[in-house]
């Protein structure tokens, strides 16, 4: 098998360029985070999808940043504030520019987490931080029984060919905030479990049965 042929699954470098628009089961409950009229920092913003939003629902003031070019194209076409660059290395804004610094389903995908916390802290008063959970129960369970990076968390593809290069858990990131220093958290919200078992379980074992978090934290 060759591992360059294009037409195997690889989600390292994103093109943007055939999803103009989306929307995610976490928008509403960051948007509803976020107080009308803010001024609003998305890292990692790609189509903008976030950002538009934001600007309808709450009339913020918004700004972008985005590695992938076609992303930036697509929120410069629908009038939205974003340029390009990384998002994991000092930012090109000052100190407390912003209410608000979101990091949407992001956070893994850099080399420097801890670099990204640290500048959120540095430049809004508040940080939004959503990532997926990889201490979900299915992922310790293929983990457990195959010996090989989880197939669930890796969402089909495969360890080589994902941009997903730091997992982590909910505890995981609560140890990040800790360490990174500075900063509160203010609220936890999961996503919804979808069957009965999940349901009854999931509020004393968040760890275990929600795929997703989502944190509002505040710099001290």
């Amino acid at each position: 098998m060759n591992i360059d042929d294009p037409k195997i699954n690889d989600n390292r470098n994103y093109n943007y360029s055939q999803y103009y628009d989306s929307d995610r089961y976490e928008y509403p409950i960051i948007t509803g985070m976020v107080v009308p009229g803010s001024r609003v920092l998305d890292l990692g913003c790609g189509n903008g999808a976030l950002l538009e939003k934001l600007k309808r629902e709450k009339q913020v003031t918004e700004s972008g940043l985005e590695l992938s070019e076609s992303g930036v194209f697509i929120c410069q076409q629908k009038g939205l504030h974003v340029r390009n660059g990384r998002i994991d290395e000092v930012l090109p804004y000052d100190s407390d520019s912003f209410e608000y610094a979101i990091c949407n389903v992001t956070i893994q995908m850099v080399m420097y987490p801890e670099v990204l916390l640290k500048e959120m802290k540095r430049v809004a008063r508040y940080q939004i931080v959503s990532f997926p959970n990889f201490g979900f129960w299915r992922n310790r369970l293929d983990l457990l029984i195959n010996g090989r990076m989880p197939k669930p968390m890796l969402f089909g593809y495969s360890w080589y060919s994902t941009g997903h290069v730091h997992q982590l858990s909910f505890s995981d990131f609560e140890q990040l905030v800790h360490d990174v220093g500075g900063m509160q958290i203010l609220q936890r919200v999961y996503d919804q479990p979808t069957d009965i078992v999940r349901s009854a379980v999931a509020s004393a074992f968040p760890e275990l049965f929600h795929l997703l978090g989502i944190y509002l934290l505040e710099k001290k």
